[in-house]
């Protein structure tokens, strides 16, 4: 993959947003957009206690808000189709699609019956399809919803994650791919988002076909491990999935927090410092990779930390404390870090972010 400067983003960016969108914005907000190396978006809650998505540069000023209909979660983003999504923090039931070029107005979807998203997603390779983890809750098993962005999100199938309590999902580097985290964990919509089975969680990494819907490789978490919820994934320099835990044990425990395998391998767990995983009591909250950089970004707001390691390595590059840390995403040198009290990297926005963030306009 050709290394992406700050300029090619920018100029990437603001190629597909349009000329109409850019000359909509305020003069500010257009000179900050003009200004920024990269361009991401975040959910956030407002002072006054609504809810948006925003699209904001690097430096962390906000260029755009969309109103959200309730709390959001996890963000995912096409270059192809100019579209990013805001998914419901579970058991939310809305996801809103955002044309990132202003040629279409939101559009907003909502779970079908039966069923209620678990916070995140992503789009297939071409941008056409729109895959969401969802909840099949009287079954009490994971699913994959697919929705069709040629006719405007109408949901057109389904299949299994093949694991209970999914979360996160990402597609795998060639797109043929999704690798999907089940983290293990019964919720139903009648009792919110208390977990229902911590004496017997059944935490498991999967690798699904996107064309067919089959199960192509599963990874059971192994007994000692079995309250360890797998939670978030991300794509790695060499097309492995990194994946990021949570951990419902003893606190006192220190199981391994983060880990990565391909398509026919083993899990592998990194063996971080006492110290580190310490520090992120058991909890990430979000993982992104830098793929230029072979950078593994952490972040937990339990711990208030943001971890940065070595992809080859696994080691502890940088560790800093950042209270609420919430989001993390590639940034042109390392990564953009925001939290809940409205910090985005070095700057402080009067919204409280939610946690994660997405990448506009990878080239």
């Amino acid at each position: 993959m050709k290394a992406a400067t700050g300029l090619i983003d920018r100029r990437s960016f603001l190629k597909m947003a349009g000329a109409a969108w850019v000359a909509s914005l305020a003069p500010d907000r257009a000179f900050a957009l003009a200004r920024a190396d990269a361009v991401f978006a975040s959910a956030f809650m407002a002072p006054d206690g609504s809810y948006g998505v925003a699209t904001l540069t690097e430096a962390g000023d906000i260029i755009d808000r969309t109103a959200l209909p309730a709390r959001a979660h996890g963000m995912a983003y096409s270059p192809v189709s100019r579209r990013a999504v805001a998914f419901a923090r579970r058991p939310g039931t809305y996801a809103m699609i955002l044309s990132t070029d202003g040629a279409a107005e939101p559009v907003v979807i909502a779970a079908t019956d039966g069923r209620h998203f678990y916070g995140h997603g992503c789009f297939s390779a071409d941008g056409k399809l729109l895959y969401a983890t969802e909840n099949d809750f009287a079954a009490n098993r994971g699913m994959v919803g697919i929705y069709d962005g040629t006719d405007n999100f109408a949901r057109i199938g389904e299949f299994p994650t093949y694991g209970i309590g999914p979360h996160d999902m990402t597609l795998s580097a060639d797109g043929k791919l999704l690798a999907i985290a089940n983290g293990g964990i019964e919720t139903h919509p009648d009792f919110g988002r208390t977990k229902l089975n911590l004496d017997h969680m059944e935490p498991s990494l999967t690798l699904v076909d996107t064309r067919t819907g089959a199960l192509v490789q599963k990874h059971r978490l192994p007994e000692y491990l079995s309250r360890l919820s797998t939670r978030h994934v991300d794509i790695g320099p060499k097309g492995e999935i990194w994946f990021a835990c949570q951990y419902e044990g003893a606190r006192n425990d220190l199981p391994p927090l983060v880990g990565s395998f391909s398509k026919g391998e083993d899990l592998k767990f990194l063996s971080l410092p006492d110290r580190t995983t310490e520090a992120l009591a058991n909890y990430v909250g979000a993982i992104a990779v830098n793929r230029n950089e072979g950078l593994i970004g952490l972040t937990s707001p339990k711990g208030g930390v943001a971890v940065t390691l070595d992809a080859r390595s696994g080691a502890v590059l940088k560790e800093e404390r950042v209270a609420d840390a919430a989001g993390v995403a590639s940034a042109d040198h390392g990564f953009a870090v925001s939290s809940y009290d409205g910090h985005f990297k070095d700057s402080q926005s009067r919204v409280a972010w939610d946690q994660h963030i997405v990448r506009l306009g990878r080239s």
